[in-house]
């Protein structure tokens, strides 16, 4: 029996369709113990620590340019072949595999895909009143609405809604974060909402809003927040089943404002990728692992043929055909070193300037100093290390 050591983290209402697949595997003679860790450490923890203790890790795309520089991670190169590499990219749905590669090469295997999405709920808004599609209709929306404001939370709703204002981060320079039109912009509409906001929002996460709309009455909607499709399905959360859609835009010509998120499978350097290791990991991008196994096992699909099955629609109220063009479109974060460490300043920064009232062109003065300073170090360790 060969047995791993794995980490993924608390996805809501359990991760199961790893420790599911486990039990398959352990009659094949591959074991593998997971172990869960927080939201905010998956968001955060970094590939040093947790490649000197598991096997297999289910990271978050940023942290894959710390896996290239360290030299912590086995690059998807070293066990697939190039044609499968091709094949994977036409397949997953999106930016999705885009997102892990660094320096050339990919570090982690697609496991699932999510992305920043509008979350509803139909049974408390009015027949006489229309869901929004855009900011300025987000903005005029006469009822509730929140949006999740703890951890890096607020800097990927400001990268999102740059993305919709067609001027995606970093895209002119890699220490320049938007243009002052595009970022001022951009916080005036959070600034505006944040208002409109039950104060709790700051200290809730994607989950904890997410749990909050479907156990409780409070809030009707929320603009841009990450899609979990057990939320859309009758009996997979306590409450109310949420209904999800496509991010709001600027202009029916514009592009959804989305930030990618999802999670990858990497793979320790100091871990041998056995014949049975690398026949697990095939299986877990297979077409019938995605359309089956996985959406069954509250899981969500990385595959394009997963988010456009009627099957895989039909027991999740259309999460993936409502919210596929969003994914399609969404907006890969830098994965070099010294992101997260901008992530988590930056996020705070804006939390900070809602909390405390600031004027947009205060927050994005603070948020610009930020991004030269934490960005300017990544170039350069970028720069040292290729």
């Amino acid at each position: 029996m060969e047995r791993y050591r794995g980490i993924t983290w608390n996805h809501p209402r359990g991760y199961c369709a790893l420790e599911a697949a486990s039990l398959i595997w352990q009659g094949r003679g591959l074991e593998i113990q997971w172990e869960r860790q927080s939201l905010e450490d998956f968001e955060s923890r970094g590939i040093e620590e947790l490649s000197g203790l598991y096997d297999l890790m289910v990271i978050d795309h940023p942290h894959v340019g710390q896996a290239a520089t360290t030299g912590r991670l086995h690059p998807l190169e070293s066990w697939l072949a190039l044609g499968e590499l091709m094949e994977l990219d036409q397949k997953t749905v999106g930016p999705v595999l885009l997102s892990y590669c660094y320096s050339g090469r990919h570090w982690a295997l697609p496991l699932d895909a999510a992305t920043q999405v509008a979350a509803f709920r139909p049974d408390l808004i009015p027949k006489a009143v229309s869901l929004p599609s855009s900011w300025q209709e987000v903005l005029e929306w006469p009822d509730q609405l929140i949006l999740p404001l703890a951890g890096p939370h607020p800097l990927l709703a400001f990268f999102s809604i740059c993305v919709a204002l067609d001027e995606p981060p970093l895209s002119k320079n890699p220490i320049t974060l938007v243009s002052t039109e595009t970022g001022e912009q951009a916080l005036d509409v959070l600034i505006k909402l944040y208002k409109r906001m039950d104060p709790v929002a700051l200290s809730l996460n994607p989950i904890a809003l997410l749990d909050r709309m479907a156990t409780t009455n409070a809030v009707p909607y929320c603009p841009l927040v990450y899609g979990y499709t057990n939320y859309a399905t009758a009996g997979g959360v306590d409450g109310h089943p949420l209904f999800f859609t496509n991010a709001p835009v600027f202009s029916p010509h514009r592009r959804p404002g989305s930030t990618l998120g999802g999670t990858g499978v990497a793979v320790s350097r100091r871990t041998k990728i056995t014949p049975s290791l690398n026949a697990y990991l095939h299986w877990l991008v297979a077409p019938s692992t995605q359309a089956d196994f996985i959406p069954s096992h509250a899981g969500q699909p990385c595959l394009r043929a997963a988010w456009q099955d009627d099957g895989v629609n039909a027991r999740s109220n259309r999460f993936y055909l409502d919210t596929l063009t969003t994914m399609e479109h969404s907006w890969v974060r830098p994965r070099s070193p010294g992101y997260i460490e901008f992530q988590s300043a930056g996020a705070t920064a804006i939390r900070s300037g809602l909390l405390q009232g600031d004027l947009p062109s205060t927050i994005f003065a603070r948020l610009t100093c930020i991004a030269q300073k934490s960005l300017a170090r990544s170039e350069h360790v970028a720069s040292a290390s290729g």
